[in-house]
């Protein structure tokens, strides 16, 4: 008998090692295709005797346990996905949460139609009644009087602010002596006459108005509304911001009015101004009327004519006879002033959202890093820049990011004198991102 051949490489050796292993060998050699993983589908909670046991009147929705988690860390917003509701409940209710364990998690209000289904309003066990609301309303309304106390109800602000005060899908905002109320939700829809009758009696208003004529209505199916009711139907409403006197038309003006998170930013930019000063989106002028109190002149560009005939009568009623209002594309204004080299000491950079989604944010970056690109190239050196976002999108690290790159672009270096966020009376709440939105930075051409 021959000897084995000896094998001519260590490659071919261990090529026969593996052939004397059988099966082993065989998959080393012919190795079967390995099945593509499947992502894990995870079955939706199932709502048994636990979720109706408890001793209790209002429905059970039974959350799973990312719904749970959820909760723990802060967020109110619980996603139609991660729950199991009877068939019977309908939108707008009051429902109890129970984990799968069928312990008590809290108190929400119940949705038919958004995914939203569930937005938390206690973690207590107590009753959701009117004397509940009351006590809600109180507590946002106290921490108004606190920060920003006017007894004589000569200013603006939000006195409720959704989730934020424990009060979801429930807006409030205050001109005057005049409230302006938006239920987005089926839950305080059902109850607009309840919160209507309990502000006027914590607040003792001229008038209340309805704003529910926005978009945000229609996820939860339902219909667009304004109008009044109490009191009687105001005109255009005037209060005061810092020392401009305003006007909001609480009927007809964007959102309630007017944009009340801005305020305290608005005030703060006019502490800054100086010399010829540019107001970018100015809508109505509100910036730039601060603005004028200290700058020599101020230029005022929006693409509307209607907000432009606004900034004019508001600068007239202001006695500001030093801004100019320009009807146009504020990215092609800016574009043609970097190309003629103009040069100004304060610029105020406030567009609207540019994010309406997240499809949208690559777009939106490149729209910010634009005006502000063209910003720094017209600011003088020690010029200052007041620059917004309202894009939810957008965090406030992104936001920053594109800003430094606007700043390398123009060959600036760039000192943050304040980074802002809006009015104290916009509230946000820890694990609620959604709360908090509006970006604004404070910053110093060097």
């Amino acid at each position: 008998m021959s000897e084995p051949k000896k094998p001519a490489s260590p490659k071919e050796a261990r090529h026969v090692e593996r052939l004397r292993h059988g099966s082993r060998a065989q998959r080393d050699v012919n190795p079967k295709r390995a099945a593509p993983l499947r992502k894990a589908v995870r079955p939706p909670p199932v709502l048994g005797s636990i979720g109706q046991a408890a001793a209790s009147d209002e429905p059970a929705v039974l959350l799973d346990r990312r719904a749970v988690e959820r909760l723990d860390q802060g967020h109110l917003w619980i996603y139609r996905s991660d729950i199991a509701a009877p068939e019977t409940v309908a939108g707008g209710e009051v429902v109890r949460l129970v984990d799968q364990r069928g312990w008590f998690v809290g108190k929400a209000f119940y949705g038919a139609n958004s995914q939203i289904a569930v937005r938390l309003l206690t973690r207590e066990e107590e009753p959701i009644d009117e004397p509940f609301f009351a006590r809600r309303l109180a507590q946002a309304k106290a921490l108004r009087d606190a920060a920003a106390p006017d007894p004589e109800r000569k200013r603006a602000g939000r006195v409720v602010h959704g989730e934020a005060d424990l009060l979801p899908g429930l807006i409030v905002d205050r001109y005057a002596d005049c409230l302006v109320v938006q239920t987005l939700i089926e839950a305080t829809d059902a109850r607009r006459d309840l919160f209507a009758r309990l502000l006027e009696d914590l607040y003792a208003p001229r008038a209340i108005v309805e704003r529910n004529d926005v978009k945000v209505r229609a996820h939860e199916g339902l219909p667009q509304r304004k109008g009044l009711l109490r009191g009687e139907l105001p005109g255009p409403v005037e209060f005061f911001e810092g020392e401009v006197r305003l006007q909001a038309d609480l009927l007809e003006g964007q959102k309630t009015g007017a944009f009340l998170d801005q305020a305290e930013n608005r005030i703060e930019a006019g502490r800054y101004a100086r010399g010829r000063a540019l107001d970018c989106f100015s809508y109505g002028g509100a910036f730039a009327l601060h603005l004028a109190r200290r700058a020599e002149q101020v230029i005022a560009v929006d693409l509307s004519e209607h907000a432009a005939a606004l900034g004019r009568a508001a600068a007239a009623r202001n006695g500001a006879g030093n801004i100019e209002f320009v009807v146009g594309n504020a990215f092609d204004f800016l574009h043609e002033q970097a190309a003629e080299t103009k040069q100004y000491a304060t610029i105020v950079l406030d567009p609207p959202a540019f994010a309406k989604n997240k499809a949208s944010v690559p777009a939106a970056l490149r729209g910010y890093k634009e005006i502000n690109l063209r910003a720094f190239q017209l600011l003088e050196k020690g010029g200052t820049l007041i620059t917004c976002s309202c894009s939810f999108h957008i965090d406030d690290a992104t936001f920053e990011r594109t800003v430094l790159s606007a700043a390398s672009d123009a060959r600036r270096s760039v000192q943050v004198i304040e980074r802002r966020g809006a009015a104290r009376d916009h509230p946000s709440l820890l694990g609620v991102p959604e709360s908090r939105y509006l970006k604004c930075l404070v910053l110093r051409v060097l």
